[in-house]
């Protein structure tokens, strides 16, 4: 039925309205223009091989159907992750409320203050709870603020520890796994030597600049790592503290104690684990490092008529200036995330965390009596949380709990990790303990009151005053958070104002009915970590859209697991590098750059440890073959590929693709696509018959997922079979691949939950709607190229104008 079409509700120009811009375009037709625009010998040959879109409603009984095949268990697992409350006025009018979802990345402050006031709030919240002096507006998740926080200590060692090559960093294992996979996948190629160990035993020599601890563990133990920060920074080794944000409510923060820098996740703020992500990343330090702290730093300063006023202070969008000298290639942040459990602060306020802190701790600690009354052995000491069970029983209770839908953590075969969360009531805690007694062979025992005071010892009792600011003291009412909410959102411009023309990031409509399945439980209540059987519903949905993301490329094999376009690249690249060392060619260290991409590509280059070149680029913006081919047969032993971004960043097809491609491949290297202008490709070209191996997306870009005032964003990689066994595997989820790198986000398949919205733009479109969206993005920009060439100078063009 025509009327349910969803392509004319997502596309904006009506059909009279594109035969008035294709006349002013002076072409005939949209396949004339296209002719024009893109060159014939890349053009693909067949249509692509998917289904007719569907329409809203038939879509949206589709997606109902497929989340029933996630199961709800009850989650204890934690390890990073935990069921939480998000406020019902938050989720109504932030999470759903098109004026915060839809805003672009804060550059222009003067439509942008309502985002930044908000930031601003999740910046100092993050300041009072960890005891630092500064955080930045956010990162990509906590696994990936530790390693950049191990980055940022390794750029910034003394002069002494430079000179003297001191390239160690020790690793407590106590850690989750997941971060201490990223440390190991960024550590690598920048020739960091990990070393793994107990903290206890650990004794600091001259060849360590860094070490990193989790507060409270990964096992949930609380250790007084006082003595142990102060034996560092006596041996001037600088100490990373991944601490649980919600915990520091209570307990003492490690910026009292001497941490150099405190990451983490906001995830217990109020956001739904989405089998993984998005959540917001946190990243505190001292401000002595504020010219190195990786993304975005919100600040105050004043405007033209001497009022206070907010701005980017400092963003390490630095890659654009430094280049290929950058020590992060960060440009993103994950701000809707950020803004959400900023907000679940301002709304609870310091007395409300603490509350809310004490709730979890009480009931841990109920548990525990009770799981000591059955003869269990509980080994944490001290804990906030986590409760850590030794048992001969593991497999008995792991067949129970999922016979009664819950879900425990078993680190071995001889352990249970049970993680409590701000949901818990007292009928959870009597659920689990008579379910121990079953297995213990006991008759269950009923919970006593609720203890009313904290067991923990007073050095590890929070005693500085924290989030004291007039915002997080003043909005307890919903009607004065809903009105608070409003009056910054009505301070900032966002899709649902006007068009946003800025940036290469494709806006799109974030149709109403793709956005809708983020607020349900049966895709936001599920934890990463489990089970592969409990998440059919996104295991289908994520390996369909893997399988389209294959058909849209050209390419045989898709990774979902990257967070951001960023973070793809450097996945792209950390591919490359094991593809060439595999075959005995670690040596191939050259990348190829054009002088007109992103930063972000020689910033990632760096950081996957490749020595750049530039390739001049000529008058027309395009890339100099002659130089190019110069390049490519002088470092013809050497050469690990090229980076390319297509059409070019001036968003120019330019005709010399193939051959840019073919003279890469003739010296031994492999060709990376960025896939920043993947907009103007769909249904028409592809990676793969340009030339290219291997290539990120960003599926905020080309792919409908909501720019959130600045992320989440997901960047997939694709690329060919001969790449595929080497794309990043996880050491918590077994993510079958021959040769697999370790991985690149803190969950398996990154921010699982807004790949939904991609999801639903793909099925809703289908074959005739993706190409006809690409169609209208090269019509629209050539119609704006059209009306303004006679006022302003276009500065680039293709070969036919």
């Amino acid at each position: 039925m025509k009327a349910h079409n969803f392509i004319p509700r997502h596309i904006g120009p009506s059909e009279e309205e594109q035969k008035q811009m294709l006349a002013t375009c002076g072409v005939n037709s949209i396949e004339e223009l296209i002719d024009r625009a893109i060159p014939d010998n890349i053009r693909l040959d067949e249509e692509l091989d998917l289904p007719a879109g569907m329409s809203e409603y038939e879509y949206s009984a589709h997606i109902n159907r497929l989340e029933k095949k996630n199961k709800l268990f009850k989650s204890y697992i934690g390890m990073g992750y935990y069921p939480a409350i998000m406020p019902a006025v938050i989720q109504r009018n932030i999470l759903e409320n098109p004026g915060w979802y839809t805003a672009y990345t804060p550059y222009q402050a003067e439509i942008s203050q309502g985002r930044l006031e908000a930031l601003l709030n999740y910046q100092t919240m993050i300041n009072d709870l960890t005891g630092m002096e500064m955080t930045n507006a956010s990162l990509l998740d906590e696994a990936t603020a530790a390693a950049e926080a191990m980055l940022m200590l390794y750029h910034t060692r003394s002069r002494e520890q430079k000179k003297n090559n001191v390239n160690k960093f020790f690793v407590s294992d106590t850690l989750f796994p997941q971060t201490i996979d990223l440390l190991v996948t960024r550590s690598a190629p920048q020739g960091i030597e990990l070393i793994t160990g107990n903290h206890e035993e650990f004794e600091p020599t001259g060849d360590f600049f860094g070490a990193i601890v989790q507060y409270p563990a990964a096992d949930g133990q609380i250790y007084d790592f006082k003595g142990f920060a102060q034996k560092l920074n006596d041996a001037g080794i600088r100490l990373v503290v991944a601490a649980d944000l919600l915990s520091l409510s209570i307990l003492t923060p490690p910026g009292e104690w001497g941490a150099d820098v405190v990451v983490g996740s906001t995830q217990r703020f109020g956001l739904p684990m989405g089998y993984g992500g998005p959540h917001s990343g946190y990243f505190s330090s001292k401000e002595s490092y504020k010219r190195s702290i990786p993304g975005r730093i919100i600040g105050v300063t004043q405007d033209a008529d001497g009022q206070p006023a907010l701005r980017m202070a400092l963003q390490t969008r630095e890659q654009h200036i430094k280049r290929e000298k950058a020590t992060s290639n960060i440009c993103t942040s994950q701000v809707l995330l950020a803004v959400l459990s900023g907000m679940y602060g301002v709304y609870h306020g310091a007395e409300g965390l603490k509350e809310i802190a004490r709730h979890i701790h009480r009931h841990t600690l109920l548990l525990d009596d009770g799981l000591k009354e059955l003869g269990f052995e509980q080994e944490n000491t001290l804990y906030f949380d986590t409760l850590r069970i030794k048992t001969d029983k593991v497999e008995k209770i792991k067949a129970l709990a999922e016979k009664k839908q819950i879900n425990f953590y078993y680190p071995d075969a001889q352990h249970v990790g049970i993680s409590v969360h701000e949901r818990v009531n007292r009928n959870d805690i009597d659920e689990i303990l008579h379910l121990f007694a079953k297995v213990a062979g006991k008759d269950s025992i009923k919970t006593g009151s609720l203890p009313a005071e904290d067991r923990l010892p007073q050095a590890f009792v929070r005693q500085s005053e924290f989030m004291t600011h007039e915002v997080f003291n003043r909005y307890r009412s919903e009607t004065e958070m809903m009105r608070y909410i409003k009056s910054l959102e009505n301070k900032d411009i966002s899709l649902n104002h006007s068009m946003i023309s800025l940036g290469s990031c494709t806006m799109k409509l974030n149709s109403a009915t793709s956005m809708l399945p983020l607020s349900r439980e049966y895709w936001g209540d599920i934890h990463p970590f489990v089970p592969l059987e409990q998440a059919e519903g996104y295991r289908q949905m994520l390996g369909e859209l893997e399988q389209v993301l294959n058909e849209i490329t050209g390419f045989a094999a898709t990774t979902l697991q990257p967070n951001s376009g960023a973070q793809g690249e450097y996945t792209g690249l950390l591919v490359i590098r094991a593809y060439h060392s595999d075959r005995g060619e670690s040596h191939r260290n050259i990348m190829l750059i054009p002088a007109s991409a992103h930063g972000t590509n020689p910033a990632s280059a760096v950081m996957a440890g490749f020595k750049v070149l530039i390739v001049k680029t000529n008058e027309k913006g395009e890339i100099d073959t002659d130089d190019l081919h110069t390049k490519a047969s002088e470092n013809a032993e050497n050469l690990a590929g090229l980076m390319v971004t297509y059409p070019s960043t001036h968003g120019v097809f330019e005709k010399s693709i193939v051959e840019i491609t073919e003279t890469i491949h003739r010296y031994g290297g492999m060709v990376y696509m960025d896939g920043a202008n993947m907009n103007a490709q769909v249904g028409l070209t592809s990676p793969v018959r340009i030339g290219a191996d291997i290539c990120h997306l960003n599926l905020h870009k080309t792919f409908g997922i909501p720019h959130g005032g600045g992320g989440p964003g997901v960047g997939p990689v694709c690329c060919t079979a001969e790449l595929a066994p080497y794309l990043p595997g996880h050491s918590m989820v077994d993510i079958k691949r021959e040769k697999s790198i370790s991985a690149v986000s803190a969950s398996p398949w990154g921010s699982a939950m807004v790949c939904l919205i991609s999801y639903a733009y793909i099925k809703m479109l289908g074959k005739e709607g993706l190409k006809k969206s690409t169609q209208i993005a090269i019509l629209n920009a050539n119609y704006l190229k059209s009306r303004l060439q006679e006022e302003y100078q276009i500065l680039y063009t293709g070969e036919t104008g």
